[in-house]
């Protein structure tokens, strides 16, 4: 934890740019029978029964101090999924830069081997050569600033009914270009010396 918040409060710099990283699923539904269109006074409605079309995937990254978020909508969320994500990142939104620290959860597909496992050994230790990377702690998911994103997402723009993962990409295409001209820098306030006086519990305690 302590590590990652002292990641939070490094000064900005252009050629490290802090970069949040996180991912959800949705449920891809569509109706049965088509919804009743609002009428003055009263919403649309739409019908109890749905139909399962299987899940999308969604990877969301945050530059908190630059205000700025990328987000894909992938089939799967596998190894190769996230490897191909990260060389989006670092090949066409930070070609320039010498390195991306990347803040995200220990997830089992979150590690270098899946650039391995996606690319040939050149291209993935490349990529590798360019990512310093810190684990949220087990339970710490509330550290990483992409999950909040996240969260905002799926109220704004998923909380409902999406039949396809094609409508889907659009929907969340017209979310990230909104949310980043309206949304500046993220103010990141939580501190180490926050932690040790509100998280006490949390620290190892000696008696002497």
């Amino acid at each position: 934890m302590e590590d990652v918040l002292d990641v939070y409060h490094q000064p900005y710099d252009p050629q490290r740019p802090v970069v949040c990283m996180d991912e959800c699923s949705k449920q891809l539904i569509g109706e049965v029978r088509a919804p009743l269109p609002p009428k003055p006074g009263h919403v649309a409605k739409y019908d109890s029964e749905y139909e399962r079309r299987g899940t999308a995937n969604v990877f969301m990254a945050v530059e908190p101090l630059a205000g700025k978020r990328v987000v894909r909508v992938t089939d799967r969320r596998t190894r190769v999924d996230w490897a191909q994500f990260i060389r989006l990142l670092l090949l066409t939104m930070y070609p320039d830069v010498a390195k991306v620290i990347l803040v995200m959860d220990n997830l089992n597909t979150h590690s270098i081997a899946s650039l391995y496992e996606a690319f040939d050994a050149q291209t993935a230790r490349a990529l590798a050569a360019r990512l310093e990377i810190h684990y949220t702690p087990k339970h710490g998911s509330w550290l990483n600033m992409a999950e909040t994103e996240l969260s905002v997402l799926s109220r704004q723009c998923l909380d409902r009914r999406i039949e396809s993962k094609e409508l889907m990409e659009q929907e969340v295409a017209t979310w990230e270009e909104n949310r980043n001209q309206a949304c500046s820098r993220i103010n990141w306030r939580f501190t180490t010396a926050d932690a040790r006086i509100k998280l006490k519990r949390l620290y190892p305690s000696f008696e002497k």
